[in-house]
């Protein structure tokens, strides 16, 4: 996907994060984040936004704490929240593609960074808003799940902060069952963790020993591998997939 997409597709799931938002109401209960209500989300999702928002706008080269969080309510926060993603959105449309700032994943600039992973925080933050509604959220195309896999597992995961962690060393793999090359081998040991795209085999070209898989749509495996929704499939030890549970969650610091 090119910069132009991830900034569409930002633009889309905010305003249709807001739409959930509203219709539910600031006091629903938000059932993918434990804890929080609609207000919670919003202002949170709102505060990353103008985070994001001041690097790229001000070229900010190094870490920035984000501003905190609004004392607003209902339809002001609401408002709030809607001008801070146009800003979001009309900043990475109109900036430079050379444009420097602070990034905290690789990626092949600066703008693709904050283009990307601003578009899967928001869709995230969207799917949670929807829960708030009840039933089933609005899909994820099949071909953005793959690119938020990639950023979880080989991004996120890959940095030395991850604790999702093995005393032994084991293998995860994840499989799209609807994309014939969406597949990630996932190398478990008391470091952090390395995924690679693909059926990797070891040095002597034999085949990896996968202790488990965790299979399904990619849609689906986008969501699950954000604690959003259950695993499609476990094969193997499922004890992975828990481990995967209790300790991938990425927070806020």
């Amino acid at each position: 996907m090119d910069i132009r997409e991830f900034v569409d597709t930002l633009d889309r799931e905010g305003r249709s994060l807001a739409a959930a938002a509203e219709k539910a109401g600031m006091g629903a209960d938000v059932p993918t984040c434990a804890g929080w209500q609609v207000r919670d989300l919003v202002r949170h999702t709102g505060m990353v936004h103008r985070w994001a928002t001041s690097f790229v706008a001000e070229g900010r080269t190094s870490y920035h704490p984000d501003g905190g969080l609004p004392d607003l309510d209902h339809d002001e926060l609401l408002a709030w929240f809607r001008d801070g993603h146009r800003r979001l959105v009309d900043t990475l449309a109109g900036s430079s593609p050379d444009v420097r700032c602070w990034t905290f994943l690789p990626a092949p600039s600066p703008l693709a960074f904050w283009a990307r992973r601003q578009a899967h925080e928001t869709t995230v933050h969207r799917v949670d808003a929807e829960s708030a509604l009840g039933g089933d959220p609005t899909t994820v195309p099949p071909d953005f799940a793959v690119d938020g896999i990639d950023e979880l597992l080989l991004g996120f995961h890959g940095r030395d902060r991850s604790s999702v962690r093995t005393e032994e060393p084991r293998v995860l793999r994840v499989r799209a069952t609807d994309l014939s090359d969406a597949v990630w081998t996932v190398r478990l040991s008391p470091g952090p963790p390395r995924a690679e795209r693909g059926d990797h085999a070891d040095s002597d070209h034999q085949d990896v020993h996968v202790d488990c898989e965790l299979a399904g749509p990619a849609a689906s495996l986008y969501l699950a591998l954000w604690n959003r929704a259950p695993f499609p499939s476990v094969t193997g030890d499922a004890s992975l997939a828990t481990l995967w549970r209790e300790k991938s969650g990425i927070t806020w610091s």
